[in-house]
């Protein structure tokens, strides 16, 4: 459970390291000014959607702390240095003259080729049920794809 009153000394944290106001602060967001004014006083706790804008706009608050005083503001130096990982193999992109044909272009990336299907799935029942499975999901689109790290920190990506 978040701390209100300790919350909204974070928050006065922030506006003082930004030298913005109360208003100010609200509007780099796209909140109302009262429910900045409403969170500072205790009267109202944070919702989801209010914090997500906090750390949207100013990126220098980690999540952690803003939310249980853990960690550190600004971001410490530590944290925004990439971490060292084992390179990945990435596969070649064909060239045009290694592409067979064009239907395989327009394959749904997520549908799976009919023979895979049969060999897999021997009573028609289910094969029928893992078509409908496959129907309902070629029609969706991905609108944004978020991670979420350990260390409390998150990027968003949008379609």
């Amino acid at each position: 459970m978040v701390n209100t009153a300790a919350f909204g000394k974070r928050i006065q944290e922030i506006m003082k390291f930004y030298h913005v106001s109360a208003s100010g602060f609200a509007d780099a967001m796209g909140v109302g000014r009262s429910s900045i004014s409403h969170i500072l006083s205790g009267r109202n706790k944070p919702s989801l959607d209010f914090v997500m804008k906090i750390t949207e706009a100013y990126p220098e608050a980690e999540l952690y702390w803003l939310l249980y005083g853990q960690g550190t503001f600004p971001k410490s130096e530590e944290t925004n240095k990439p971490i060292e990982t084992t390179p990945q193999i990435i596969p070649t992109v064909p060239t045009l003259t290694e592409i067979p044909n064009t239907e395989e272009l327009e394959q749904d990336l997520f549908s799976i080729p009919e023979p895979e299907i049969q060999n897999n799935i021997s009573d028609n029942t289910e094969n029928e049920e893992k078509q409908i499975i496959n129907t309902a999901f070629a029609t969706k689109e991905i609108n944004q794809i978020v991670f979420f790290y350990k260390d409390g920190t998150f990027d968003i990506y949008k379609n």
